[in-house]
């Protein structure tokens, strides 16, 4: 799956998209360039998935937990961004994220590459050249 986000305007669109193709997948794995707006799209799913509570990137925290107001269901979000050794996410007790049957979205997934399910979904963000946002979404 591929989605251009030209700009913010349609943001909940196109969030409502990539729900639309989750499917029974729980955890998403999102790479991308600083500020290209992997937080902004995560924010935005969050949103269309009921989460009424602000929605802020976990960057001290390494995870925020949210509960969708439609379905009850949780969500947490991960930014492993300061994340320096692979212990911290053992510490954090990541198998009970992960295999928790919760949604999870990580932000800077590359240090845990090794921990993630076999079936993590891999989002890519690219910024396109006339600013625009390339997502391409990898099973």
């Amino acid at each position: 799956m591929e989605i251009i986000m030209k700009s913010a305007d349609n943001l909940d669109e196109e969030a409502k998209d990539f729900i639309r193709e989750m499917g029974d997948n729980t955890v998403f794995a999102f790479y991308g360039k600083m500020g290209v707006g992997k937080t902004t799209f995560i924010k935005a799913l969050c949103r269309n998935l009921g989460v009424t509570e602000e929605v802020n990137s976990p960057t001290f925290a390494i995870v925020n937990e949210y509960r969708s107001e439609t379905t009850a269901e949780l969500i947490y979000h991960f930014d492993f961004y300061r994340v320096k050794k692979l212990e911290e996410i053992y510490d954090l007790g990541y198998e009970d994220y992960f295999y928790s049957g919760a949604l999870c979205l990580i932000e800077w997934p590359e240090l845990a590459e090794d921990l993630l399910p076999e079936d993590t979904v891999r989002v890519y963000l690219e910024e396109q050249p006339d600013g625009s946002r390339l997502l391409t979404v990898r099973s």
